[in-house]
């Protein structure tokens, strides 16, 4: 069986208990070397076989998942995050399919979450917002033309942008260009739950400078919209007023 796991957002201990147990289990772990506290290794048995994905291609990564198979040993796949956002675990899972290899998913805490919960701010604000958008530039990996990052900041939603730290200048402007304004709300988190993690708000217009001034290059998330200003209206659901399955409305 391969286990494909979520590491978490950052943090050792923000890996589910169903990823630890599996850890702990291991016979094999595959982990993404470049993303992945290796914190998390610690949970692994002494005799485990730990293999670093981050010097390796994908067909080495299949060889020795079907290697562990064929001596009757388990393997875990740990990946940063939550395997199904930029994981890169369909490719994974269709060679496996074909070579008539077992698996499963167990989720994770991605970044985005972290981002939030460093931020201490939600996401999805009555009257502010009620869309997030998880995006990222095209680099060496295209994007669809039909998710440009015009095409979505035109939406005025939430948005959260991986892989785009490097690439700050030309992100700004493409922001501004689909209908942000320069002083929206934004901000630039580092390393997410991490011990070193750091948080710089900023606004569209200034996000370059600001990463520059803090020497952050990458392995940072960008926020952007207004969830990030002082304007929000009270939630609906608690207003006692409004009714709800479990509650009367009460008079004013």
């Amino acid at each position: 069986m391969v286990h494909f796991v979520g590491a978490g957002s950052g943090a050792a201990d923000l890996i589910t208990l169903r990823g630890k147990a599996l850890l702990e289990t291991a016979d094999v772990v595959i982990y993404a070397g470049s993303l992945v506290n290796p914190e998390l290794l610690k949970y692994a048995r002494p005799d485990c076989e730990v293999h670093n994905s981050a010097l390796m291609t994908l067909d080495e990564v299949i060889e020795v998942m079907e290697r562990a198979e064929k001596s009757g040993r388990t393997t875990v796949r740990l990946h940063t995050g939550d395997p199904c956002l930029y994981g890169a675990i369909r490719e994974q899972m269709d060679i496996l399919d074909a070579l008539g290899i077992t698996y499963e998913v167990c989720p994770g805490v991605s970044s985005f979450c972290g981002a939030a919960a460093t931020l201490k701010a939600e996401y999805t604000l009555p009257d502010v917002s009620q869309t997030v958008i998880l995006t990222r530039m095209a680099g060496r990996t295209p994007v669809p033309e039909s998710e440009s990052i015009e095409s979505l900041a035109a939406h005025s939603a939430t948005m959260v942008i991986f892989l785009s730290t490097g690439m700050l200048e030309e992100l700004s402007q493409r922001l501004m260009n689909g209908g942000y304004s320069p002083d929206t709300p934004a901000a630039i988190v580092y390393k997410a739950t991490w011990a070193d993690e750091k948080v710089c708000r900023c606004t569209v217009s200034t996000l370059a400078q600001t990463a520059a001034y803090n020497g952050i290059t990458k392995t940072a998330l960008i926020t952007v919209g207004h969830f990030l200003g002082d304007v929000r209206a009270l939630s609906k659901l608690y207003s006692a007023d409004f009714e709800t399955e479990f509650r009367k409305a009460r008079e004013q």
